[in-house]
């Protein structure tokens, strides 16, 4: 047998004395579990209405809805009093025999269904307050009064209402290509939304005795109808928010005549309803771009607080292709207003505040409007519409098509917190931006929450941090995620849940899904590719309703990245991240084997002295501390001679010469794949970091160990030294181990710091 033959012999009874065995009995089969597999069970099939790469196919079809609306308060009674024409556009393939109109101010009628949703128990104590509110004060009864359902020649249409869903039986059905046109007559009770907790209502202000309303969710709206779910009519619940049709929109909103108003689209008397004055700093306002404009002076508003006007004024509307409508209206309002280039437009950031809201609105809101808008354009698409408002309204944080409420109230005596300042320009930032998720890229929040909310949470991160360096951003950040993903699971829902069947929403369809994009942009993808993905799904779905599939299919299509694994385990289960170090093992070139390779030699007959590399593991029977210093071949005879045979003298002062062998064995307790990343620190204080890909637990869920060859000694390893991953238990990332601080002793150390 030659030199080279005897090689690798022995190079293959090693790897047996090591490796894997055969199986003395069959074992049953199995299907695939491998985290890695395919997601064709989870995902539906492609089609032509929706594509393998994500985008809308070629049968892709919307339908359309366009309102003519006219709607007047009472600011006396607290009432909404208003009528609608609606057009109904069938593009679908399908004939409809029926259309579902949503009615969700019925959540707030007193007999509905959504009061006993919730389990209760009795609490031991509680506030005056809220033993009043639980069981003295009668339910109120904010739900629509549908007076006429008609259709264009005035004739009665039949209807069924349904909780918050209202069936129109149609005389004949509605074809492929037909439109209808039907009108709708109604009224209700507007809630106290500070009293009674809702996503609209009015706020009432006692010590001068007026209301500032945020008015939504106010007349009857068309359900969707699509490819996926027919008529998507699951009910109004609370958590689950909106899916509505595109469509175009004139709304005339007759108000008392001192009142200041904003809205959905574009005011179309402007003239009529601003003084002279007002007029002139709107214009101002419109070439301003840098400094915002006050177009009505707390002074102002607070001497319209006394009028109490008799008058009405009808504040006239129009908005293209926008799938709400919302308002909000007061006599206390101060309204101010910047221009905001995005792209060859000019766009208006304005925001709507009564005096309670200042010194902090003043200062802050309509900048944050205009910065939200150029950090989200920038990341998606040009913002279309030609305003954004913020509107001040306390506990509130709502969105609607170019409008918004916003919580954020100093003290009476003017002054804030930076928990109040900084909880401001946050939800500002996250409802501004809602009009890009889902007000734009229109995905069906009653079914899957997480769509708008977790990928706007995740651009309100990137936006928050633009804004300022180590912006205190509650979500975003992987390391956000660990207390949630770590606790019970009887109380973790996956994100791909409805968000009435979830424990945690905020965790659920907020942190998490922005939490994940964050890894998948900083650590999975990198910012180049993720950017261009993400990028490419906002500009094909614009004006059109994706389905969770959409986006995912898209991310990879676009980046090139397989992704499978983190669907499956960030979306579509509740999966957390716990990686660590189960051994490390340090060895060095030697000149003679150790006992077990020495058994292995014997008994295959192959002599000491054949051309082998011996290795000596640190503290076994073939180790001596003078292994640490000199080359590996200044200590393996065969080495050296086989470099001298094979390589030039040049060749060989290119080689490499590490003294250092340190394999180290990973664990994975967690059922979370997760790119592994490891800082290695090196004894002379130097450190590097790797990242090994994902992929390196497709064949081993549990461990791995990889090798490391240097030039300098491994005295310390760190697993995700950044917290990029969520790995949810650190006490196993470090070797050797560190002693963990307390929560208690690293509050000290905050309190103790000078």
């Amino acid at each position: 047998m030659n030199v080279s033959r005897l090689a690798v012999s022995c190079a293959l009874t090693l790897s047996l004395c090591s490796g894997v065995r055969a199986q003395e009995e069959p074992q049953q089969g199995h299907t695939n579990t491998n985290k890695f597999r395919q997601m064709y069970q989870e995902f539906s099939t492609p089609n032509m209405f929706r594509t393998a790469s994500g985008a809308p196919g070629p049968a892709y079809y919307q339908q359309q809805a366009d309102y003519k609306i006219d709607v007047e308060l009472d600011d006396k009674n607290q009432k909404l009093y208003g009528s609608e024409t609606i057009t109904y556009i069938n593009n679908s393939p399908d004939k409809l025999e029926y259309l579902w109109v949503q009615l969700d101010q019925n959540i707030r009628s007193k007999n509905s269904p959504a009061l006993q949703k919730n389990e209760e128990t009795m609490a031991p104590a509680d506030t005056p307050q809220g033993f009043t509110e639980k069981y003295l004060t009668p339910a109120f009864d904010g739900g629509f009064n549908i007076e006429y359902v008609k259709d264009s020649k005035g004739r009665a249409l039949p209807y069924t209402i349904n909780f918050t869903m209202m069936r129109i039986d149609l005389p004949e059905a509605l074809k492929p290509g037909e439109k209808i046109a039907f009108s709708v007559k109604w009224w209700y009770n507007i809630n106290n939304h500070i009293t009674n907790r809702a996503r609209s209502g009015f706020e009432h202000f006692p010590k001068d005795g007026n209301n500032a309303y945020i008015i939504a969710q106010f007349f009857p709206r068309m359900a969707v109808y699509n490819d996926t779910e027919g008529w998507q009519n699951y009910q109004f619940w609370g958590n689950g928010e909106f899916a509505l049709p595109f469509g175009n929109y004139e709304v005339n909103i007759t108000v008392p005549a001192d009142h200041v108003l904003e809205a959905t689209g574009e005011l179309q008397n402007r003239k009529d309803v601003f003084t002279k004055t007002m007029m002139e700093r709107y214009e101002k306002a419109t070439r301003s771009f840098d400094e915002p404009v006050i177009i009505v002076t707390q002074e102002e508003a607070e001497a319209k607080e006394k009028s109490f006007s008799d008058q009405k004024k009808t504040w006239k509307f129009k908005a293209q292709n926008v799938r709400d409508f919302a308002f909000s209206t007061s006599r206390k309002y101060i309204l101010d207003a910047v221009a905001v280039k995005i792209g060859d437009k000019t766009v208006m950031a304005e925001s709507l505040y009564p005096k309670e809201g200042n010194p902090l609105w003043e200062e802050y809101s309509t900048r944050v409007v205009a910065h939200t808008l150029q950090s989200y354009s920038a990341h998606t698409f040009d913002y279309p519409y030609p305003k954004a408002i913020s509107v001040h309204a306390k506990n509130q944080g709502m969105e609607y098509p170019m409008i918004c409420w916003n919580h954020g109230r100093p003290d009476e005596d003017g002054s804030y917190s930076d928990r109040v300042k900084y909880g401001m320009i946050s939800v500002i930032i996250h409802e501004v931006g809602h009009n890009f998720f889902p007000m734009i890229v229109n995905s069906d929040e009653r079914q899957w929450g997480w769509m708008d909310e977790g990928l706007n949470s995740f651009l309100q991160y990137l936006t928050e941090q633009d804004y300022m360096e180590n912006y205190p951003s509650r979500r975003g950040k992987p390391s956000t995620m660990v207390t949630y993903m770590r606790g019970n699971q009887d109380f973790i829902t996956p994100i791909m849940s409805n968000p009435e069947n979830v424990y945690q929403l905020g965790n659920n369809a907020y942190g998490k899904p922005a939490a994940g994009l964050t890894i998948l942009r900083q650590t999975v993808m990198g910012p180049e590719l993720f950017d261009y993905a993400f990028r490419t799904y906002a500009r094909r779905w614009m004006f059109k309703h994706p389905n969770p599939e959409d986006f995912f299919r898209t991310m990879e299509d676009a980046s090139g990245v397989e992704l499978d694994w983190f669907w499956r385990g960030w979306f579509y289960t509740t999966d957390y991240v716990d990686i660590g170090i189960k051994n490390v093992r340090k060895f060095f070139v030697a000149s003679k084997p150790n006992d077990e390779v020495k058994a292995v030699l014997n008994e295959r007959n192959i002599p000491e002295n054949a051309p082998i590399v011996f290795m000596a593991e640190e503290g076994k029977e073939n180790y001596n501390d003078n292994l640490k210093t000199g080359t590996p071949q200044d200590h393996s005879t065969p080495l050296r001679e086989y470099l001298l045979d094979n390589f030039s003298p040049e060749e060989r002062a290119q080689l490499r010469q590490p003294a250092f062998f340190t394999e180290i064995t990973f664990e994975k307790p967690g059922g979370m794949p997760m790119p592994l990343i490891v800082e290695y620190t090196y004894a002379d204080g130097t450190t590097d970091t790797v990242t090994y890909p994902v992929e390196i637990w497709r064949k081993n869920d549990a461990e791995i160990s990889k090798v490391i060859a240097t030039d300098k000694e491994i005295v310390k390893i760190a697993i995700d030294p950044r917290e990029e991953t969520a790995d949810v238990n650190i006490t196993n990332n470090f070797w050797p181990q560190e002693a963990q601080k307390s929560a208690f002793e690293t509050f000290k150390e905050k309190v103790n710091k000078p």
